[in-house]
């Protein structure tokens, strides 16, 4: 048989992965993709996952084999060696479960069109950073969750049952009550392709509008030049992340917002750019609409995107991007209880003077409370968001030393 080429097509969703530390994230995206999407070196040095990684995949179906079995990421069904029927292409966002990491998390909802929650067999139900993923989640807007019971190989059929249980037991009390709980091995392969149905039934593809101008907030930013590579073959920075809105074209001019802080003017200046390859994975498009993770390379100086310099910035249409500000009011819901915690700690009000960290999709701008009104509080931002009246934001408290979600709110501009 012949093997049919795989469609260069750009992805239609963005998934992304949540859960508690070592729960297995990254290694099931490896079983599903292929790629291992932990690349940092202290990534690898660790084994934990500390920058949002990235991974595509396309999804088949055979029209030979029934249920479950008829999904795969592969052309050719492995089943009956059948020729598949494409379905569509996927961008995976693995974020971090350490706790002292859930900032990074919080950016990486952003991106997320649906999400799979991973939980891991061998531990109890819920880990703390379960708990706090899943709210993340919902207080994000993300609505369409798969669950993973991951590492079944290692516990007994009757643990793995009541493992289920209390996974059961934890989503009920949550958004996510009637998602989808499979439980997986991702090192043997075991019930991979009952994910993939999940995925294709649970996960659909937003409606996207394409009229409106081009915007992407900016997820990752990199410098893809070798050390000692010529001037004259050097290339231009590159930003990536999931477009909300417009279409972008090779050619285009990009307007980059707050940009790059002035040390001499004390402001942020943006950054104008123009769109020279689009790429997603590993094939180039000559334009990019909302869905999946993109890469943009610009001819901007590299010096500017290297080292996620540029992260947290949005990237749209110039003229397009909601003015930057630096003092916004919010209109406040803190929850009862610290989430990510091993024993609860009583979330109390908001205090005037106090420091918080306020996530708005990539952006994370530490600030300080100036004013406690009725239903809402006023902060001075250190660093200046993008963000317009009734966008949703995340709030976070120093607990314990570490920076723990107390809240969400939403956006009224002073």
């Amino acid at each position: 048989m012949t093997r049919q080429k795989e469609p260069v097509v750009l992805p239609e969703v963005s998934i992304g992965t949540a859960g508690h530390v070592d729960h297995g994230k990254t290694t099931l995206l490896y079983a599903i993709t292929g790629i291992w999407a932990a690349k940092h070196s202290e990534e690898l040095k660790r084994g934990i996952t500390i920058r949002i990684g990235f991974a595509d995949v396309n999804i088949y179906k055979c029209p030979s084999c029934e249920g479950f079995e008829a999904y795969t990421t592969q052309p050719v069904c492995p089943n009956c060696l059948s020729e598949t029927e494409f379905q569509r292409r996927i961008s995976f966002v693995d974020c971090p479960g350490h706790d002292s990491l859930m900032s990074t998390m919080l950016a990486g909802t952003a991106a997320m069109d649906g999400a799979m929650l991973v939980i891991a067999a061998n531990e109890p139900c819920p880990r703390p950073q379960t708990k706090e993923h899943t709210l993340a989640l919902s207080i994000i807007g993300v609505e369409n969750v798969v669950v993973v019971q991951s590492k079944i190989e290692l516990v007994s059929k009757e643990d793995a049952y009541t493992h289920y249980q209390s996974i059961r037991e934890f989503l009920s009390k949550t958004p996510y009550a009637s998602a989808p709980v499979i439980p997986v091995s991702a090192h043997q392969r075991v019930n991979l392709d009952v994910v993939l149905w999940a995925i294709q039934e649970y996960i659909p593809t937003p409606e996207r509008d394409t009229s409106l101008p081009f915007q992407m907030p900016v997820l990752r930013s990199f410098d893809v030049n070798k050390p000692g590579t010529p001037i004259t073959e050097l290339k231009g920075g590159v930003i990536g992340g999931a477009p909300l809105q417009g279409i972008v074209r090779v050619g285009d001019e990009l307007e980059i917002r707050p940009g790059v802080f002035n040390e001499r003017q004390q402001t942020y200046e943006p950054l104008y750019a123009e769109v020279l390859e689009i790429r997603s994975g590993r094939h180039a498009f000559d334009q990019a609409t909302p869905g999946g993770l993109i890469a943009i390379q610009t001819d901007l100086d590299p010096f500017y995107t290297k080292s996620d310099s540029l992260v947290g910035n949005l990237a749209g249409a110039p003229g397009s991007i909601p003015e930057p500000i630096s003092e916004v009011e919010i209109e406040h819901r803190l929850f009862e209880a610290v989430v990510g915690t091993e024993h609860e700690i009583p979330v109390a009000a908001v205090r005037k003077g106090e420091p918080l960290i306020v996530t708005h999709r990539t952006t994370l701008s530490p600030g300080v409370v100036t004013e406690v009104r009725k239903d809402a509080i006023v902060m001075r931002l250190k660093r200046p968001i993008c963000a317009q009246a009734g966008d949703r934001v995340a709030l976070s408290r120093l607990i314990q030393r570490k920076w723990r979600l107390i809240g969400y709110g939403f956006v009224r501009q002073l």
